[in-house]
């Protein structure tokens, strides 16, 4: 049995296991098991790509550049492993999509140079009576274009994220017809490569694709990043497809083909649930039907302490806990839990309702509940939970802002106007953890906070459920 043969069953094995990773992934109890499916998967095709490159006489050069290159990118990936905190995923995330994006277009570049600008006219002559050259200028030109769309429209994602950029969207005049406009040119562009593959139309495309991924993404408010950072991954997938197409590597078009289509998927579910529209994620327009929100005079708001807040649960029913990226921050996850197991033991209902863009990352809020081991059943969705808050005792809003506001559903000139949120306003109390009156991330003053119902519980949202622990 050859090289060759093992590798591509080894590459059939490892496209087997990233299956069943995404199957694992898919439910809270087989995460784990399929996270390890996954990276068993990825050892494998590792180490059949490293056998088959040695099987092919790769120059002893090019396998020690291949040996430094894996090497210093285990260290990095490891480094970062450790570093990074919950609430810094979602950048990280971000950062790691512009790599697939950038290598999408050094792999395209090098397809070019080595066929349509290396090879001789008897070489291109005898590829054109194969009928290959052309799907080859094509696979070149659409891999480099998705790859650098996906690469700088990443970076701007992970300096919003990181907070190293304004989450406020970018409204250039015509930002829509620059948009769509720069896909029309680059499908023109595109026949035009396939019919006359030159230098300087791959230049143009790879300019006007990085320009094009900037503003994409800088259009977006950062309410909506969620969704963002999912579409990325879905651009990601695709990149890394167009780059087995040009590699003539299957697992890569598998790998590509999964990681793009489910991650389409999770936009799509996303964006509906939402209430917003598939296409303007594509299009850069997400977010921008409505303008910057006006400065209103709410009112005073009603500040509460800890005690307050224990005495209240002890009194009540039915609680609902609405967690958000604050929480996050706080790492008050495990305090929170504690809180819940003591309510429960007490009698008291308690469920957990998160959005659908809790957190900077879709199942962000999932994730670090299930970490401090909350139950995964009292655990809902928005839609299983909206309709509870009525007969609910008390909210307890713990680090989120813009998913729990009602400007979203009352102001039509909010930035976030026509986004489905958690109706907390209709429980009996709402307790707002949150360090200030500060604006979130969207950049949008939360009505919530003034209303007679709702009280704010200032500080560090750790420290405040410990009080209130002591307190009970």
């Amino acid at each position: 049995m050859t090289i060759e043969s093992i590798a591509q069953s080894a590459y059939l094995v490892a496209a087997l296991l990233f299956i069943l990773a995404l199957a694992g992934l898919s439910k809270h109890e087989s995460a784990k098991a399929g996270n390890t499916l996954g990276m068993a998967g990825m050892a494998i095709a590792l180490v059949a790509s490293i056998a088959l490159a040695i099987d092919r006489k790769i120059e002893p050069m090019g396998l020690g550049l291949l040996a430094v290159a894996m090497v210093i990118g285990a260290l990095i990936g490891l480094q970062r492993a450790r570093r990074v905190e919950m609430t810094g995923m979602p950048e990280l995330i971000a950062l790691l999509h512009s790599f697939v994006g950038l290598a999408a277009v050094l792999v395209g570049w090098n397809g070019y140079l080595l066929v349509e600008g290396g090879a001789s006219p008897a070489e291109s002559l005898a590829l054109s009576a194969q009928g290959t050259l052309g799907i080859h200028h094509a696979e070149v030109f659409i891999g480099v274009f998705i790859g650098a769309v996906t690469f700088t429209g990443s970076i701007v994602a992970y300096l919003k994220l990181s907070g190293r950029a304004s989450s406020s969207p970018l409204m250039l005049p015509g930002k829509n017809f620059l948009n769509v406009g720069a896909l029309v040119v680059f499908a023109g562009l595109t026949v035009w490569f396939v019919i006359s593959p030159t230098l300087w139309l791959l230049i143009l495309v790879t300019v006007i694709a990085l320009l094009l991924g900037i503003h994409l993404v800088a259009s977006i408010g950062g309410g909506d990043m969620p969704v963002v950072v999912s579409m990325l991954n879905s651009y990601s997938g695709w990149a890394a497809a167009a780059s087995g197409f040009l590699l003539e590597n299957d697992l890569l078009i598998v790998t590509g083909a999964l990681v793009g289509s489910s991650g389409a998927y999770l936009s799509y579910i996303m964006c509906r649930a939402m209430n917003r529209s598939f296409i303007s994620v594509i299009a850069g327009g997400f977010g921008i039907a409505a303008g910057p929100a006006e400065d209103k005079d709410y009112g005073e708001h009603r500040e509460i302490t800890a005690e307050q807040v224990a005495e209240m649960l002890n009194g009540a029913t039915s609680v609902i806990i609405t967690p958000g990226y604050g929480m996050a921050v706080a790492q008050a996850q495990y305090g929170v839990a504690e809180l819940t197991r003591k309510l429960r033991e007490n009698g008291v209902k308690v469920l957990f309702g998160i959005h659908p863009v809790a957190g900077r990352l879709p199942g962000h809020m999932n994730v670090l509940l299930a970490e401090a081991k909350v139950p995964y059943d009292i655990v809902l969705e928005m839609d299983e939970i909206n309709d509870d808050f009525p007969e609910t005792s008390v909210v307890l809003v713990i680090g989120a802002n813009d998913t729990v506001n009602p400007a979203a559903m009352d102001d039509p000139s909010s930035p976030i106007a026509g986004m489905p949120v958690l109706k907390v306003w209709e429980a009996q109390n709402v307790i707002i953890f949150k360090r200030s009156m500060a604006s979130g991330y969207a950049g949008v003053q939360n009505p919530l906070f003034f209303r007679e119902n709702s009280a704010m519980l200032f500080g560090d949202a750790k420290d405040r459920v410990e009080d209130i622990l002591r307190a009970l």
